[in-house]
């Protein structure tokens, strides 16, 4: 039986968080508002982050790589958009009207996304995403939902796994359908039966873009495809747009789809959601329109001013490509020197991505020519949920040498992780390794 001492010394390193921890109970489900940080024994409360760092209630300092859920390319508090947000408080944080600040972000967007021919915001990227689901029903006269295994587009119903309590089985078993990516044959055998209004794809792949890549190829095959069928396709860059360059994953790869979402980065760290694409299928929400083909949209928080302001500070910088050259050159330091070090170790696995790192444990299939490949080609090992003690296992190890991560198995970098960063983050990784190897919860190869 493992020892659980790495639970102690967390405990008493962290005896205000544990108090935060003990009140969230009386008032929040296992303790937190976002399944991502419901942990054992509890996370930590933090306080105050600036660049690449973030500090707790009880002075830990941790180099962050969780960055707000992928949002914060440019790091923490940026002073940019700190002073964006600062002038336009003092302006006002709602009109409840058109102002000049949400025109500047569209026109942003616009300029930036090639597919981007009209531009809707929201209030977060899932609900981009819910709104696209709903124009592809009304423009294609269908109703079915054609996506891929494991890629990630929000928890409403349309878009949760088969058997998710409280979803009506007709929202997502009846309409909609889930299939392996990068598999052409599969793809045109459901499209040929002509009943999908709407093909969603996570940029970049599986589940925080990239988990379980898709083949370049095979996307630069959807759009012939899906044309050639009526369906419309459905880029979600809630994630990539704007952090894999300043066109997103699609001008990466090459391909122009009839609908993408965005959020995260687009906001600058601040709640926001936009979905951009064909006029003609965005001319729904015209009021010329008629309105048996109308959508009527609301939505207290689009564009709100103060999120409009962050946004368009954002977009000034991420428009020039520095920032994401900056975060792919520290991904690239942190997976060679990580994956030096599983090497000395004597450990089976491998960190691969892009400025988003995922970190594999496990057999290998094969040896991957590319650096965004895990190595394995089987998605169900990817995704093996008998992993999960093991990733909660070395994500504590890390935040008690002061590393964050998103469960262990995730590493969010940003343009404002330096090299000493990744020195200290790659010492703090082998350290938890060999405490790991030493305790019994990982094994060698």
């Amino acid at each position: 039986m493992i020892e659980d001492d790495i639970v102690e010394q967390y405990k008493k390193s962290h005896p205000r968080s544990e108090k935060l921890y003990e009140r969230a109970l009386g008032v929040f489900a296992n303790g937190a508002t976002h399944i991502a940080r419901v942990f054992h024994p509890y996370r930590p409360y933090i306080t105050h982050a600036k660049g690449s760092r973030k500090w707790d209630v009880d002075g830990n300092e941790y180099i962050d790589y969780t960055m707000s859920h992928g949002a914060l390319i440019l790091g923490h508090s940026h002073p940019e958009i700190v002073k964006a947000v600062q002038e336009q408080m003092a302006k006002g944080t709602h009109y409840a009207s058109a102002h000049e600040l949400e025109v500047e972000w569209a026109e942003l967007i616009k300029s930036m996304v090639h597919s981007a021919e009209k531009v809707r915001f929201f209030a977060c990227g899932q609900e981009a995403n819910m709104m696209a689901i709903r124009l592809a029903r009304l423009f294609t006269g269908r109703k079915k939902v054609l996506r891929f295994e494991e890629h990630f587009h929000g928890w409403f119903d349309h878009v949760a796994p088969p058997g998710t309590p409280g979803v009506l089985p007709e929202d997502n078993i009846v309409n909609t359908v889930t299939i392996p990516s990068n598999d052409l044959n599969k793809v045109e055998e459901e499209l040929a039966k002509k009943e999908y209004a709407v093909l969603m794809t996570e940029g970049g792949g599986a589940f925080m873009s990239g988990r379980y890549p898709l083949d370049y190829d095979f996307a630069r095959a959807l759009p012939g495809l899906t044309h050639r069928y009526g369906t419309l396709w459905v880029v979600d860059e809630v994630v990539t747009g704007f952090r894999f360059g300043p066109g997103g994953w699609q001008k990466r790869v090459g391909v122009k789809p009839d609908m993408t979402s965005l959020g995260k980065c687009i906001g600058g760290g601040l709640a926001c959601g936009a979905l951009v694409g064909r006029s003609d299928i965005m001319e729904v929400f015209d009021i010329r329109t008629p309105l048996e083909r109308r959508v009527m949209q609301s939505g207290t928080w689009n564009a709100m001013p103060i999120v409009a302001a962050a946004g368009v500070a954002a977009l000034k910088i991420l428009k020039t490509g520095k920032p994401q050259k900056k975060a792919d050159q520290a991904a690239t330091w942190l997976r060679e020197k990580a994956n030096k070090a599983l090497r000395e170790l004597g450990i089976e696995g491998r960190l691969y991505g892009e400025s988003i790192l995922h970190l594999y444990l496990g057999s290998t299939d094969y040896e991957p020519t590319s650096h965004i490949m895990p190595p394995t080609r089987d998605i169900r090992k990817v995704f093996n949920p008998l992993m999960m003690p093991t990733w909660h296992r070395l994500c504590l190890h890390l935040m008690q040498r002061g590393v964050d991560t998103m469960g262990g198995n995730l590493f969010i970098l940003s343009a404002a992780h330096t090299e000493e960063d990744i020195n200290q983050t790659v010492k703090s990784f082998a350290d938890s390794l060999k405490a790991m190897i030493t305790e019994g919860s990982l094994k060698k190869c």
